[in-house]
C-alpha cells in the first residue's frame, strides 16, 4: 500500500481472510481496530451494515466510499462514532446512521463490513480512489478578516506522538504578521498559547463545527490526526505535516496524495526533527503571501 501495489496488497487480504475464517472464532474481547468483520460475502443487493471501529479521521477518510456502496446495496446503515453523526449526515447516500457502542447493533442487516475494508471490498487502485471533493458539505462560518486564514493543528492522539510538532516550533510562523492563524487543536493547554495566533475552536466542539470552521479557512496546516482527514474531505487546501516513517495511507516519496487532491505533504526527513520541516513551511507561506499580493495588484489594476 504504501508504494501503491494495491492490487498485491488485495491479494494478500485474500490469503488473509481465508486463514481468518478457517480459525476458531476470535475472543470476544479483540479490540475494535483488530477485528476483521466483512467474511468476503457479496454486498449486492443486501441491507449492509457499516461498522465504524477505527479512529475519527480513519471514518473521515474511507466514508467516501458509501456512495459506491449504496450503488450495489439495497440499504447502507453506518454505525459510527457519535460525535461524527451530524458532520457525516452531511454526506448523503446513507439510509441511517446510528451511534456506535459497546453492545451490539440496534438493526437488522443482511451483512457487515468495518468501514476500512470498502477499499478492499471494491478492489481499489490508486487510479480508482473514490477522490471527488468534498464529499461532506458544510456551511462555512464567517470570518470577519482580510488576511490570509490559516488553520493550525500540532498534536493528536496518544497512540503515536511521533506525529506531533512541538509547539514551540510553530510559534516561528507568528513571525508572518501578514497571515492571521487560527488554532484549531484540540485541548490546548495553557503553555500552547501564542498571542499571535487566534483561538476561536469552541471547547469541545463537535466534527461539524470544526469543519465550519475550517471551510471559512485559505488554508489548513495539521499533522497526521482527524483535522487533516477533515479538511481534505470538504476540499480545504491542506499541508499535512508527516513524520519520517509515516503511515501507510501517505504513500513513500509523494509530496501530494491521490486520497486527497487538494493536500500537500511535508514530510520529515531525519526521525525526530520537526525543525526542517517547519522552516519549509515558512518559506512556501512567505511564497504564497507574495503570489497573493501579486494576484491582489493585478486586481487593482
Amino acid at each position: 500500500m504504501r508504494r501503491g501495489e494495491f492490487d498485491q496488497a488485495w491479494r494478500n487480504s485474500d490469503i488473509l481472510l481465508r486463514r481468518h475464517l478457517a480459525a476458531p472464532p476470535a475472543a470476544t474481547d479483540v479490540p475494535r481496530h483488530l477485528q476483521v468483520i466483512w467474511n468476503g460475502a457479496a454486498l449486492h443487493g443486501k441491507r449492509v451494515l457499516v461498522r465504524c471501529y477505527h479512529g475519527l479521521g480513519d471514518t473521515i477518510q474511507f466514508i467516501r466510499y458509501i456512495p459506491l456502496l449504496k450503488a450495489i446495496a439495497a440499504q447502507v446503515t453506518v454505525w459510527a462514532q457519535p460525535s461524527l453523526i451530524p458532520l457525516l449526515s452531511t454526506a448523503g447516500e446513507i439510509d441511517r446512521i446510528i451511534p456506535l457502542h459497546d453492545g451490539t447493533p440496534d438493526c437488522d442487516y443482511d451483512v457487515d463490513v468495518e468501514v476500512m475494508e470498502l477499499a478492499y471490498v471494491f478492489r481499489t487502485s490508486v487510479e480508482t480512489i473514490p477522490s471527488r471533493i468534498p464529499y461532506l458539505h458544510v456551511d462555512a462560518f464567517a470570518l470577519d478578516d482580510c488576511k490570509m486564514k490559516v488553520g493550525l493543528v500540532w498534536r493528536g492522539g496518544d497512540w503515536d506522538p511521533r506525529r506531533d510538532v512541538p509547539f514551540e516550533l510553530l510559534t516561528q510562523l507568528a513571525q508572518l504578521q501578514e497571515i492571521s492563524f487560527y488554532v484549531l487543536q484540540q485541548e490546548a493547554t495553557a503553555l500552547e498559547h501564542h498571542p499571535s495566533f487566534k483561538t476561536i475552536l469552541p471547547h469541545g466542539a463537535d466534527a461539524l463545527t470544526t469543519a465550519r470552521l475550517m471551510r471559512a479557512l485559505d488554508l489548513m496546516i495539521s499533522i497526521d490526526s482527524m483535522p487533516a482527514h477533515l479538511a481534505g474531505a470538504l476540499g480545504v487546501r491542506t499541508w499535512t505535516l508527516l513524520q519520517k516513517n509515516a503511515d501507510w495511507r501517505w504513500m513513500c516519496g509523494r509530496d501530494d496524495n491521490p486520497w486527497y487532491p487538494t493536500m500537500r505533504l511535508f514530510r520529515q526527513q531525519q526521525a525526530g526533527d520537526w525543525q526542517p520541516v517547519v522552516a519549509q513551511v515558512k518559506r512556501e507561506l512567505q511564497q504564497r503571501l507574495l503570489s497573493r499580493k501579486l494576484h491582489l495588484s493585478c486586481l487593482e489594476a
